[in-house]
């Protein structure tokens, strides 16, 4: 294929590597292997461009180390990408499994793509679940029927994602601190700008595999919550939510 492809791969997950590797040269889709961002021997409060007391009023709890591994991780691909000067690109982690007919479902979303106005900035691949959307287009692959679909409220989860030029630079020059892991962030902004895709259901899945980069440390926790942890969590999902619906009222009213 003849998008960019990223690889987020830690220094020594060679078996993930492997196995990512192996499918994508099935698929027939070239990627430059990009070294995750290893913060386990940090301390939180080492990591770069984390704000402590910005994640604690937007998430509720203090951020783990993996989760800003992970959102430094993608910052680069954006920024690889922009430097490739290609229109499209495509980032994987790791732990990502193509799902039968990714390579044929890939060339009718490319073509699709092409064809029509570049009004998003993101598209998700592998959405594990999908909530107040509008179907787009549709394509069958592999005996399986997928749509396209306008993501008001953007899923989580960010193993398999394609960036517009445009979203990118978006990603890369409003970045400042770290307040949510990456999957989060996303959904923040996408869903206030209305300008995200998805597939769904997911082209792409993923192994369920462990995060390599947080090594067993760092499990999500009680500890050090907001003491209204559940009700900031509650807060940030009604909003997002209340956003999304306003923007697929919208786009049916057209």
């Amino acid at each position: 294929m003849r998008l960019p492809a990223y690889l987020i791969n830690l220094d020594g997950s060679d078996e993930r590597l492997r196995s990512a590797a192996q499918q994508l040269d099935e698929a027939g889709m070239a990627f430059e292997r990009v070294p995750a961002f290893d913060g386990r021997a940090l301390r939180i409060g080492e990591f770069p461009d984390y704000d402590p007391a910005g994640a604690m009023a937007y998430m509720g709890r203090p951020l783990r180390g993996g989760e800003i591994g992970c959102y430094l991780s993608h910052l680069d691909c954006a920024r690889r990408f922009l430097n490739s000067g290609a229109e499209y690109g495509v980032v994987f982690e790791d732990d990502m499994q193509l799902k039968p007919g990714f390579a044929e479902g890939m060339r009718i979303l490319m073509d699709w793509l092409d064809r029509h106005d570049r009004d998003w900035d993101l598209i998700n691949l592998g959405a594990s679940q999908h909530k107040i959307y509008t179907p787009i287009m549709d394509f069958e692959v592999a005996g399986q029927h997928y749509e396209l679909t306008r993501a008001h409220y953007f899923p989580m989860t960010a193993h398999a994602l394609i960036w517009s030029r445009q979203g990118a630079e978006t990603f890369v020059r409003t970045h400042r601190r770290i307040t949510a892991g990456v999957d989060n962030h996303f959904r923040h902004w996408l869903t206030r700008s209305d300008r995200g895709l998805a597939v769904w259901p997911a082209l792409v899945t993923t192994t369920g595999a462990e995060s390599d980069i947080e090594d067993g440390k760092g499990k999500r926790s009680a500890s050090g919550r907001h003491p209204l942890y559940g009700l900031i969590k509650q807060r940030r999902q009604i909003v997002n939510k209340l956003i999304a619906w306003r923007h697929k009222r919208r786009l049916a009213r057209r």
